[in-house]
């Protein structure tokens, strides 16, 4: 008596799941280039950080422009994030009297001062950027 031998063939099987596998891949990276193409440009879309007109503070002219961060003539720089205590400390001079406003912000108080620095006037917007969070420098504006 003779066994016969039981063989499995997987040879096609294998090919076509590869096949599948490929296929599948090549449809999802199309769909992602489909996707990023179909969204607006980079330079049509606002920025993150770009705050509405009305949510600017009063004592901020319209026509203010904002900054990122401030170097001084001496080296030191006011940025974006820095602490109330952190300026003060940093900067030697004084608000002017008046020249500081109070309103309310989104997390709590917000403190817009205008300093003057060797020629240079320029306004700070301290606010918590959580709530009961210490004041930090939420935007500089140069007017």
């Amino acid at each position: 008596m003779q066994a016969t031998r039981v063989r499995l063939h997987f040879g096609p099987a294998f090919e076509w799941a590869v096949a599948a596998v490929f296929l599948l891949s090549t449809l999802g990276v199309a769909s992602l280039i489909v996707r990023e193409l179909s969204t607006a440009p980079p330079g049509a879309r606002p920025a993150p950080s770009a705050a509405p007109a009305a949510a600017l503070p009063p004592a901020v002219p319209a026509r203010a422009v904002s900054v990122p961060s401030l170097l001084l003539a001496d080296g030191r720089q006011i940025r974006v994030g820095d602490t109330l205590a952190h300026v003060d400390r940093l900067t030697e001079w004084r608000s002017a009297p008046g020249r500081e406003t109070v309103d309310r912000g989104a997390l709590g108080e917000r403190l817009t001062r205008a300093y003057e620095y060797q020629g240079t006037s320029f306004l700070v917007v301290f606010e918590p950027f959580e709530r009961a969070g210490a004041p930090r420098v939420a935007a500089i504006y140069l007017p």
